[in-house]
């Protein structure tokens, strides 16, 4: 390592004015129940840290009451994200348009008060590194309860500074391939909207079928157009197309019920599909099945997990599998596969859809709140409209070409973030040269 690489504490560069580390508030400073609303300004959970981002989206929020009375924990854009209590160990970029927030009291601020002595995007990286989570969990098995890493604990923690031109480089070469991700992400949540919005406009709000009753053009190229009737006739599920049906989500979809044993292939790898690995970025884990310890669902090629467990959460998954690879998935999923006339791509955004949602959320029994489940019978007794298979066929060639390039965006995503997890720490100890990684970013890319 160059001579210009140096180590400091935490405390140290705190003193120094270099690096801004804070919690969320205790005690009597921290929002009360009564101080939550449905907007508002966000506050952070460690469950909002995903996939190295904040999820916004989907934060709690408090009053204007509650963030006046707050003292500490209260971030902005560029801020960094750690996770310090139960769930150690997350962490995440803030956003350059991220709004205000407030971090409640498993969540640390981490902040570069001096970007040029500390690259904000550098120090990110840098705490993703085994040179830095492994001082983590040494502090973090230091309890009898669960895991924690205090604020003391944290600022003994050290980090490897080399001299800011190398910073810049390292923070520019692995933030190229974070941000490719990260735009990948964003394709893919657009792609599947489409999808999802033209299932909304068919198969929920009868778009086209409404135009034609009121003698207006359907919207749709001819022949398509012709598919839909021209009126809504009553049914025990309201107004429906005239000449569909009304099924159960059973006829619809298939629960595949095989179970594989992967401790009985040790030395095989799994692509495994957990709730905690949808909740991180609905990205399987690549595991062998020495290290999976409990029997698990077998996942085939062409199938839709959908979770029974708090399925007010919800837990959608199209999963990526190719033939000939192993794959297995939590038993709170189930493992459904479209039954002919209907596709995966109809029954993917029948189960996203909110009726679906609705429905499925009156299903639950069990008295913990954080574990309450739907039963599998009733999810599939569920109602719904069934259209004519022209109609599904005709939907089908729209979305699942959009939903099929969501599977291209994420495996490209993961090849890329592979590239910047081996970069990672080679570039930080100096292993690896800053020319020698743009090489190798530039042929990936």
């Amino acid at each position: 390592m160059g001579g210009e690489w140096r180590i400091a504490t935490v405390a140290d560069l705190q003193r120094q004015g270099v690096l801004f580390v804070e919690d969320g508030n205790h005690g009597e400073y921290r929002p009360l129940p009564d101080e939550f609303a449905d907007a508002g300004t966000p506050f952070v959970r460690p469950d909002d840290l995903k996939d190295g981002r904040v999820d916004f989206a989907n934060c709690d929020r408090i009053n204007d009451h509650a963030l006046n009375r707050v003292r500490k924990g209260k971030g902005r854009a560029g801020d960094i994200l750690f996770t310090h209590r139960a769930t150690v160990g997350r962490i995440a970029r803030v956003g350059p348009d991220a709004p205000p927030f407030v971090a409640n009291p498993g969540v640390t601020v981490w902040r570069s008060n001096a970007p040029d002595l500390l690259v904000p995007v550098y120090l990110y990286f840098f705490m993703q590194t085994p040179a830095f989570m492994n001082q983590v969990w040494a502090e973090a098995g230091n309890t009898d309860t669960f895991p924690y890493v205090s604020l003391t604990q944290q600022q003994r923690l050290t980090l490897t500074l080399p001299c800011i031109q190398q910073q810049r480089a390292i923070a520019h070469i692995l933030g190229t391939l974070d941000d490719k991700v990260d735009l990948n992400r964003q394709m893919n949540e657009s792609l599947e909207a489409m999808a999802r919005a033209l299932f909304k406009s068919w198969f929920v709000d009868f778009d086209p079928v409404r135009r034609k009753a009121e003698g207006k053009d359907p919207g749709l190229p001819y022949p398509l157009g012709d598919l839909f009737p021209a009126r809504l006739v009553d049914s025990e599920l309201g107004e429906i197309p005239e000449g569909w049906a009304v099924g159960r989500f059973g006829d619809m979809a298939e629960q595949l019920r095989d179970q594989e044993n992967p401790p009985s292939f040790p030395d095989a790898l799994f692509h495994h599909f957990s709730i905690p690995a949808f909740d991180e970025g609905q990205t399987p884990k690549s595991e062998y099945g020495a290290s999976i310890k409990s029997l698990k669902s077998h996942v085939p090629p062409g199938v839709i997990l959908i979770s029974k467990l708090n399925p007010e959460i919800e837990r959608v998954w199209m999963v990526d599998v190719r033939p000939g690879e192993r794959a297995v998935c939590s038993t709170e999923f189930l493992v459904l596969r479209a039954r002919s006339p209907f596709t995966r791509s109809y029954v993917y955004c029948l189960a996203r859809s909110p009726l679906f949602r609705q429905q499925i959320e009156g299903l639950v029994t069990g008295t913990s709140k954080s574990h309450q489940r739907a039963q599998v019978e009733s999810i599939l007794n569920l109602a719904g409209v069934t259209p004519p298979s022209s109609i599904v066929a005709a939907f089908d060639r729209s979305a699942d070409s959009l939903l099929t390039r969501t599977f291209e965006c994420r495996r490209e995503s993961r090849t890329l973030a592979a590239l910047r997890d081996t970069l990672l720490p080679k570039l930080i100890s100096g292993e690896l040269r800053v020319k020698q990684a743009e090489r190798v970013v530039g042929a990936a890319m």
